[in-house]
């Protein structure tokens, strides 16, 4: 593509804060000074006290056309980053250079007036983004029919619900069509009916405008970002067009859960999960574990156990009931032969649910976690098994 499709250019970003307020203001005025003397010295890459860099060195270019997710823990300084491409925070170190209009949803309710209608904040808004009179009156109607609440719209902001103001504000940023967008965390307030309708209104708008897409829902994501960047204390750990890579990094940043029994029995205890990959088969695995009988004389008639695999959003992807032999002595070792022939790359867990004739006995959630280290690198967790007729 040639550079006049470059619509945001981010070149060395870095921006520092103060922890103490009371430092933070002293600062404030040393820079404000510095800013209007020709003579003072200009220091801005070196931290002072209880000084930190919520975004360091920071640099990717966005092409119309183009989504990038921004993803990292909280406090990784997504969303200082997208303040800074706002414009609403300056940055201490380096140059962004933003073709077009920007209409952004970087907070809940942000560049809404709590006592106005939704109406006029719609004009609001679009005069804020650069918008005639003329131009939002032609898209008036699509945005609040988009928004679904026609019945509030003549009400003051302040009375409505989070939902509401979300719709309201994707419905007035997307439908004015800028020439970037930018998304912070906001569409997780929206329920799934309306996160979908966002997701069909952005795929129309990608073509024609550049997204900056922020979420903590890989799912989101990886469904409309071709470029990622991975934060972590506001450094660029990943940054790149191998989505699948990026959230694969930012999986790894986080400890798998614990064993959970979420059902237990006063006389049988499930205990010592463990899950081995066969040598000679690489999507097989055995699961091995232990049946503890409290009680001599407890007899089990119809004995099922189910195993459930789950990704790494804790999504059900997978499961099986399987019929026991058990001799229901003290103790008893089972091994169960699992086989994941058609799974990709990635991070996954087990449940195990124990069961007599249906009656559901103990059940232990994430009883085993294991990384899948055959397979394609892909971000679906389970790979069609297609070929041509």
């Amino acid at each position: 593509m040639e550079d006049k499709d470059v619509l945001v250019r981010v070149e060395g970003v870095s921006k520092k804060f103060c922890k103490n307020l009371k430092r933070s203001l002293v600062y404030g005025l040393k820079d404000a000074f510095g800013a209007i003397n020709p003579l003072a010295k200009k220091n801005t890459s070196t931290l002072r006290k209880q000084e930190f860099w919520a975004v360091k060195n920071i640099s990717f270019e966005l092409r119309r056309g183009e989504c990038l997710g921004l993803i990292g823990h909280n406090g990784a300084g997504k969303s200082t980053m997208l303040k800074i491409l706002n414009g609403l925070i300056n940055p201490d170190e380096g140059k962004i250079t933003i073709r077009g209009k920007v209409g952004a949803l970087i907070e809940l309710g942000a560049g809404f007036t709590p006592i106005l209608s939704g109406r006029e904040n719609i004009y609001n808004n679009g005069a804020i983004l650069g918008f005639t009179r003329a131009e939002i009156d032609a898209k008036i109607a699509e945005i609040i029919a988009f928004s679904e609440i026609e019945a509030f719209i003549d009400s003051p902001v302040q009375n409505y619900s989070s939902g509401m103001r979300v719709r309201l504000g994707f419905a007035i940023a997307a439908h004015l069509e800028p020439d970037v967008l930018i998304i912070d965390e906001v569409l997780a307030v929206g329920d799934l009916g309306f996160v979908l309708k966002c997701f069909q209104q952005i795929d129309k708008l990608l073509p024609h405008t550049a997204v900056i897409f922020v979420s903590h829902s890989m799912p989101m994501v990886s469904r409309i970002c071709n470029h990622i960047i991975l934060m972590d204390h506001g450094v660029a750990e990943y940054n790149g067009r191998d989505v699948s890579k990026g959230i694969g990094l930012y999986y790894d940043k986080f400890k798998v859960n614990d064993s959970n029994v979420v059902l237990a029995h006063e006389k049988l205890v499930l205990t010592d999960f463990s899950l081995a990959q066969i040598s000679n088969a690489s999507f097989s695995h055995e699961l091995t574990f232990s049946l503890r009988n409290e009680v001599n004389d407890f007899v089990i008639t119809d004995p099922e156990l189910y195993v459930e695999l789950k990704d790494k959003e804790q999504r059900p992807i997978a499961g099986k009931v399987l019929s026991l032999d058990l001799k229901m002595t003290r103790v008893e070792e089972m091994v169960v032969r699992l086989s994941f022939d058609k799974l990709t790359k990635g991070k996954y867990s087990l449940d195990v649910l124990l069961s007599d004739g249906g009656t559901p006995l103990v059940r232990h959630n994430d009883a085993v976690q294991f990384t899948q280290h055959d397979g394609e690198q892909m971000w679906v967790p389970y790979e069609i098994d297609m070929k041509q007729l």
